[in-house]
């Protein structure tokens, strides 16, 4: 097995100095249109932080038990270099998209991602607020150990896209050199990915690259000041409801459906969609009088 480090633990160090940097600059240069922080809210987003560390590991003894049987029944097989790690870091990075679109798309998958973005607020803390029902994406990435990726490596993969992914959320850079913006992820991309304006809903799904987007058809560029949050936002900041709150939606609209179609739609289907209300039949005209009924 590749002898690699888990980079997100490596890197709470950072997080945390990163984040205090940046609460102290929003207290020395406030910027009265960014969202900015909130006490309760910066805390809600550590506990969920702290918490999917645990729920992760959990999650991790069944998809690990899966990667490694497909692994063992594959023939091929990728060595650890430097440069097939490279490799690997672009090939998750594609998957990481499609399972990042997938959870935006489709409700069931959304109800574990909807913790990412009940945030109204966007800063470092908010990147922390991490779901802790992630098990569902790792189909995603049976692709790659198909393929010969150890389990391992991917898991290094994986944690490298996430920690890139931790200092684009914040509104304290403004865009960046215009190749980079080009390529990569970056602040402006990720607030648009994290408005909840109609114009900006469901895109930037990149992780690392934004290269992404542009060849799918689903990038956007930050050209109005994003809002932050839902279309519909919550009003809690209790973990477990943030974690639940969703599922629980689910599970009301299920037990009011009124057919199986209905059901898996609103399961299955995206997370604002709701069957077409029954339209009313249309009356027959009048029939036309006889002629003789027309006679004065």
């Amino acid at each position: 097995m590749p002898n690699l480090p888990d980079v997100v633990l490596w890197s709470i160090p950072a997080f945390i100095l990163l984040t205090v940097i940046e609460i102290v600059s929003v207290r020395l240069h406030p910027d009265e249109d960014a969202a900015g922080y909130e006490t309760k809210d910066a805390a809600t987003s550590i506990t969920m932080g702290l918490g999917s560390l645990g729920f992760d590991f959990l999650w991790k003894i069944p998809v690990v038990a899966i990667y490694t049987a497909v692994y063992e029944l594959t023939p091929a097989r990728v060595p650890v270099l430097w440069w097939t790690v490279l490799l690997m870091l672009l090939a998750q990075d594609f998957f990481y998209y499609w399972s990042h679109r997938g959870h935006h798309v489709i409700r069931i998958l959304w109800a574990c991602h909807v913790v990412h973005h009940s945030s109204r607020k966007f800063n470092l803390s908010t990147a922390l607020r991490q779901p802790w029902t992630s098990v569902t994406s790792w189909p995603f990435y049976l692709p790659l150990i198909a393929c010969g990726v150890h389990p391992a490596a991917l898991a290094f993969c994986s944690s490298a896209n996430l920690v890139y992914q931790f200092w684009i959320h914040t509104e304290r850079i403004d865009k960046l050199p215009r190749w980079y913006e080009f390529v990569f992820n970056t602040p402006s991309h990720h607030r648009v990915h994290h408005a909840s304006q109609g114009g900006y809903l469901d895109r930037n799904f990149g992780g690392i690259l934004i290269v992404w987007d542009r060849m799918f058809g689903s990038f956007v560029p930050e050209t109005e000041r994003c809002v932050f949050g839902l279309t519909k936002n919550i009003e809690t900041y209790n973990p477990f409801k943030v974690a639940t709150h969703e599922y629980v939606s689910i599970a009301k609209d299920l037990k009011a459906a009124r057919s199986w179609r209905e059901r898996a739609g609103r399961v299955f289907r995206g997370p604002g969609w709701a069957p077409q209300p029954a339209q009313a039949p249309v009356a027959a005209p009048p029939a036309e009088p006889a002629a003789s009924e027309r006679v004065a």
